[in-house]
């Protein structure tokens, strides 16, 4: 156990004793790997003195510093500064609740509202994308990871990690449990996406469905998600696909589809594991076939309406 920090420790031993906290270890595990990472991030981060974050007492840590901080994580996007932001404000909670410190810097931090992205792919981008992939061995897994996601309306990192376990090939459906918030969906497996699945069993030896294709160490582990990242850019580029459209995309196109197609809102959330109607919302965009589909459905009511 490590030994109890004080104001006096620097950053990154009160992020030692985060990691060892109840709070932390409740976390599932892709969640526990997303804040190491960016807590990492946040400790690497060199001030203009000089300084690291991470090598600063807490006691001399202000909203100055804080500030500073943030400036710089911006250059890797809004997303990504303010998850960092959040990630530390965790420590210094869990410092506060320990009784160790009294107040959080990252408190008054004033942090730039997020653009809510709207990119969706299109179904002819999507088969460009797979078509790409299927030309090469070396995105084989990262090919089939995005026809899942795309097909299930499921998110790319619980694609990147699921399990033979979860599919069921002679019922042709998949029962999984979503990391982020442990909703439990079921879904059928399409023609198209059966054959992939089959093709990939006969060639696994793996437990994951789509691992990397070539192995670190003796062993064929899942991609990391910034690996999966970097193998999507390059497919894009290999397939001449703009640079906006990213994995994560993918969900809010499959959900899109269904709003545009007619699929009732209590539908969608069992596919998308949504417990909440409100949570479906940012996923949806105004779109011009769905308008078209929406007038179209108005002007057949009042055309029936008058014979």
């Amino acid at each position: 156990m490590i030994k109890r920090p004080k104001k006096s420790d620097p950053l990154k031993i009160f992020v030692l004793w985060y990691f060892n906290s109840d709070k932390y270890l409740k976390l599932n595990g892709k969640t526990q790997y997303d804040y190491a990472s960016q807590l990492d991030k946040v400790c690497e981060t060199v001030l203009v003195d000089g300084k690291s974050l991470g090598a600063m007492r807490m006691s001399s840590i202000s909203i100055r510093h804080i500030r500073e901080a943030y400036a710089i994580w911006l250059k890797s996007g809004t997303r990504t500064a303010n998850y960092r932001a959040a990630c530390l404000s965790v420590v210094y909670r869990v410092a506060m609740q320990d009784e160790i410190l009294s107040m959080s810097p990252v408190s008054l931090l004033d942090r730039q509202k997020e653009q809510k992205r709207k990119s969706i792919w299109t179904q002819d981008i999507v088969n460009k994308f797979l078509q790409t992939c299927s030309t090469d061995f070396e995105y084989r897994s990262i090919g089939l990871i995005v026809h899942m996601a795309y097909e299930w309306a499921q998110r790319i990192g619980d694609m990147r990690t699921l399990t033979w376990d979860s599919i069921n090939l002679d019922d042709r459906r998949v029962d999984l449990t979503q990391s982020k918030r442990g909703a439990e969906v079921h879904l059928p497996i399409s023609d198209s996406l059966y054959r992939n699945l089959v093709q990939q069993k006969e060639d696994s030896i793996n437990e994951y469905v789509a691992p990397r294709v070539k192995p670190r160490g003796n062993a064929y582990p899942p991609y990391t998600p910034d690996e999966i990242g970097r193998l999507i850019n390059k497919v894009k580029d290999k397939a001449n696909i703009k640079e906006d459209l990213w994995g994560m995309d993918l969900r809010r196109t499959a959900i899109t589809e269904m709003v545009e197609s007619g699929v009732d809102l209590a539908q969608i959330m069992q596919v998308s594991g949504h417990q909440n109607p409100q949570s479906v919302t940012p996923y949806l965009v105004n779109t011009f076939s769905g308008a078209t589909h929406a007038l179209g459905q108005r002007n057949k009511f009042k055309e029936d309406k008058d014979e």
